[in-house]
C-alpha cells in the first residue's frame, strides 16, 4: 500500500494547494516549549524536514497537536505526513529555506515509512570554517561547525536569571584546519549525553559536527547549542574524513589560536565584537548579489599583491588644504 501512495515533493507544495502526502525525514527536533499570551498558555515545537530531493521545510505543532505528534516523531526517522496546511513564512524567524511553513495540527496524519527510508538523505550540514564565524555574532543566523575536539570541560550547572531553574552545561573546546580554535558550550541534555561520550574519548581528538548553534561574543567568539541543534560525534562525511586526514597529518603539531582572541567583548548598549564584520575575498567573490539590494558593509584584512606601473599613488598636495598642486612655469607651484 505504502509502495502504490502518490508522494508530493516539498517543492511543489503550496498554501492553496488541496491534498497532498509528503515523505520527509526528520532532520531537526526542537523541545516542548510552554507559552503564556493573552489568549491563554499553551504548548509547541517544530521539527524540520528533508525530502528526497533535498528540499527541507520546517513544520510547527501547537497545544493537542504538539501533545499528540512529540513523541511520534523521532530524529533520523522517515513519515508520510498529509492533512497539513501552508503559509507563507515569516523570514524572521524560519530556519531553513522555504518559503512556506507547515503547521501540523490534531487532525493531522504522520505515518512511519520504516522500510522507505535509504532514499531521504540524513541530516545535511552547511559547515562555517571557525575563521569565518566573525559576521555571525550576535546575529540571528545559526551556523553550522565540524572541527577536532581539544578539551571537553566537566559539566557545570547554571541557574537561569527567568525562571530560577538549574540546567546543566558543558563547554568544549574545537579546532579546523584554518588553525583556530572556539569553544562550544552544550546545554541541556547535550551536555550530560554527547558531551558525556565526548569526555570519555577526549584523547581520541574525535571529530564532532554540530548543526544550528548561536554564535555569540563572550571570550570575543563563542557558540552554543540550542534546543534544535544536532551534535555528531565522528560523522560518516567526506568532511569529517578530510578534517581527519589534516589534524592526523599536521593539525596535531600545528600551534592553534582562539579566533576569538584580540576581540573586544559586545559592549553594554548591545554593539558587535571588534572586527566581527570582517570577511575574507572569497566571501566577496563567491557571491554575486553582495550589494544588489542594499550596500554591505565589511572589513577585510589583506596584503597588496601587484600595483600598476603606470599609475601614480600620490600627487602633491597643498599642505592646508589638501589640493593638487602642479608645477607652474619658472618654478613653484599653483
Amino acid at each position: 500500500m505504502a509502495m502504490t501512495r502518490r508522494v508530493h515533493p516539498l517543492v511543489s507544495l503550496n498554501p492553496y494547494q488541496g491534498n497532498w502526502t509528503i515523505k520527509v525525514r526528520v532532520t531537526s527536533k526542537g523541545n516542548m516549549r510552554t507559552y503564556k499570551n493573552a489568549r491563554g498558555e499553551g504548548c509547541v515545537f517544530n521539527v524540520e524536514l528533508t525530502d528526497g530531493d533535498g528540499t527541507q521545510i520546517q513544520a510547527t505543532m501547537f497545544n493537542e497537536a504538539a501533545k499528540k505528534f512529540y513523541d511520534r516523531f523521532e530524529l533520523g526517522k522517515v513519515y508520510y505526513i498529509s492533512k497539513g496546511t501552508l503559509r507563507v513564512a515569516n523570514k524572521q524567524f524560519k530556519t531553513v529555506q522555504n518559503d512556506y511553513e507547515m503547521t501540523l495540527n490534531e487532525n493531522s496524519e504522520v505515518e512511519e515509512a520504516s522500510d522507505e527510508a535509504a532514499c531521504i538523505p540524513e541530516t545535511k550540514f552547511k559547515f562555517v570554517p571557525i575563521d569565518q564565524l566573525g559576521p555571525y555574532v550576535n546575529s540571528k543566523d545559526l551556523v553550522d561547525v565540524i572541527g577536532i575536539v581539544q578539551s571537553v570541560s566537566p559539566t557545570m550547572s547554571i541557574r537561569r536569571k527567568s525562571n530560577n531553574e538549574t540546567v546543566p552545561k558543558r563547554d568544549i573546546v574545537v579546532a579546523d584546519e584554518t588553525k583556530k580554535t572556539v569553544v562550544v558550550s552544550l546545554w541541556n541534555e547535550l551536555a550530560t549525553t554527547v558531551g558525556q561520550e565526548l569526555q570519555d574519548i577526549a584523547d581520541k581528538s574525535p571529530v564532532v559536527a554540530i548543526k544550528s548553534l548561536k554564535v555569540g561574543d563572550f571570550q570575543g567568539i563563542s557558540l552554543s547549542t540550542l534546543g534544535k541543534s544536532i551534535v555528531q560525534v565522528n560523522p560518516v562525511i567526506s568532511e569529517s574524513k578530510k578534517l581527519r586526514n589534516w589534524y592526523d597529518s599536521e593539525g596535531k603539531e600545528t600551534s592553534m589560536a582562539s579566533v576569538g582572541s584580540g576581540l573586544s567583548p559586545s559592549t553594554k548598549s548591545g554593539g558587535r565584537s571588534m572586527y566581527s564584520d570582517r570577511v575574507s575575498l572569497a566571501h566577496i567573490t563567491s557571491n554575486p548579489s553582495l550589494g544588489e539590494d542594499k550596500p554591505a558593509f565589511f572589513s577585510i584584512r589583506a596584503y597588496i599583491s601587484f600595483i600598476k606601473p603606470d599609475q601614480s599613488m600620490w600627487y602633491r598636495a597643498c599642505k592646508t588644504c589638501n589640493k593638487k598642486m602642479t608645477d607652474a612655469l619658472g618654478g613653484g607651484y599653483w
